[in-house]
């Protein structure tokens, strides 16, 4: 009897312990997939945007904000332009999306000498001041997060600024090493405000911002910062980025993207910075944050060996879409809508179109809409993918799918009968339904590298 006792002991004791690691690991798997909260949104876009609010205004105007070359750069505009592709030195547009003031900036307050704000990249200050509104804009104090585990997550692509005149002036020489590096620009804003949190400068081109919201909310569900601004910028400091895709004849003469278009002849480059506040789910209720909207999944990966270093891969693309449904723990018919990479270059819309109607396109009830908001302000590269959010956000707040720019006629290259995908030739309602309004954004950098990210509409506050 003692031992048959003893054995019931045991046994009560590891079937108690087994629940205690059951939900232990429960509670694991519950935060490793816990959604993360868009608790603020910071930006500036080509159109005079300078808020969400004022992005949501361009698209749903269905604003056009390509202009011409900047005159504030010290480019030699006379000479940049020539019609013939082959033309060495020159480009065949005009246009593209520039920020009104990209060289703005007020140094005083951030604590900058003249001369080092001066020979800093404009990327850098642009982080500065919009990691500034996107705190204000959480009512968090900019100056109260001292020590704090704030992560800095940004996508950079260009460090060419400080080449624009050949050797900088000697008085400014101390200043150029940092003002330029990439590394520096997520590392500075970290120590502006004194975050302690994982800083880090992605490049991975055009996907950049997107890569750089998937390694925040991977480092806040892991417990590495409690806070993380995530996004990214781009300011075209020079005319070489023109220069380099004319001789490739991958541009559109007109400067704009018309993607998923029978038009589409190439992309139009665009600038602007695009950050997101970020911050685990039940820490932002916990803290009273507005949230605006939530990130489910998100997914990374490369193109590998396609059939050319900067080529669109399709099986990638499709494989990235999957990945970051399995991550949210959904199916392609909990989504409805994409915001496309849609550049409008007639090589990688079909492609990527075609990785759409293979996946979303199928076993739906009701089509999945796609839309790009490079037709609005351009290929804002390293803050494409941030720009592509922001709209989205927006679009599930007003519950209006905006149109999509120059698509009157959708591509003849696209075989749109494959799948259940429809181009938002004109603006749509985005009716409410018996779960919450999701949407996807994908960018796809010519680094190879694809990210793909699932929103979810904000629960409603208790």
């Amino acid at each position: 009897m003692a031992n048959e006792e003893k054995f019931r002991e045991y046994l009560k004791r590891a079937t108690a312990d087994l629940r205690q690691v059951r939900r232990q690991l429960r509670e694991l798997e519950a935060e490793r997939h816990e959604p993360i909260a868009v608790v603020s949104i910071g930006c500036r876009f080509p159109g005079g945007v300078a808020s969400s609010e004022d992005l949501w205004r361009l698209v749903a105007s269905g604003t056009d904000a390509i202009g011409e070359f900047p005159t504030d750069r010290g480019w030699d505009l006379e000479r940049l332009y020539h019609p013939d592709p082959d033309h060495p030195g020159t480009t065949y547009t005009r246009g593209g999306g520039f920020l009104d003031d990209a060289g703005g900036f007020d140094a005083a307050f951030f604590g900058m000498s003249p001369r080092e704000a001066l020979a800093t990249d404009p990327q850098q200050r642009l982080l500065l001041e919009t990691t500034w509104e996107v705190l204000e804009r959480a009512g968090i104090a900019p100056t109260g997060l001292k020590g704090s585990r704030t992560g800095v997550f940004t996508g950079v692509m260009y460090d060419d600024y400080a080449t624009r005149a050949g050797a900088p002036p000697a008085d400014l020489e101390g200043y150029v090493g940092t003002g330029s590096a990439g590394s520096v620009a997520s590392g500075r804003v970290s120590y502006t405000f004194g975050f302690e949190g994982p800083a880090v400068t992605i490049d991975t081109a055009c996907s950049s911002s997107l890569v750089a919201v998937h390694l925040a909310a991977q480092s806040l569900r892991n417990g590495e910062c409690d806070l993380a601004v995530a996004g990214g910028v781009t300011v075209i400091s020079t005319p070489g980025l023109f220069v380099g895709f004319s001789r490739q004849r991958g541009l559109s003469s007109d400067g704009r993207c018309k993607a998923f278009s029978d038009s589409a002849d190439g992309t139009g480059w665009g600038e602007g910075v695009g950050l997101l506040l970020l911050e685990r789910l039940s820490d932002a209720q916990r803290n009273g944050h507005r949230v605006l909207g939530l990130v489910r999944g998100t997914a990374v990966n490369q193109d590998g060996a396609s059939n050319g270093l900067t080529a669109p891969n399709g099986p990638s693309q499709q494989r990235v879409i999957q990945a970051a449904l399995t991550d949210a723990g959904l199916t392609t018919a909990d989504v409805d809508v994409v915001e496309a990479h849609g550049t409008g270059t007639s090589l990688g819309d079909p492609i990527e179109a075609q990785a759409l109607l293979a996946t979303y396109g199928q076993d739906r009830d009701e089509p999945l809409w796609l839309g790009s908001i490079k037709s609005n302000i351009g290929h804002t590269q390293a803050a494409a993918g941030a720009a592509g959010i922001i709209k989205m956000i927006q679009a599930i707040q007003h519950g209006t799918l905006p149109r999509t720019l120059h698509a009157e006629q959708p591509s003849p290259h696209i075989d749109w009968e494959a799948g259940d995908v429809r181009l938002l030739t004109e603006a749509r309602p985005w009716p409410e339904v018996d779960r919450p309004r999701r949407a996807a954004v994908s960018s796809f950098g010519v680094s190879g590298t694809n990210a793909h990210v699932i929103l979810e509409e904000a629960p409603v506050a208790e």
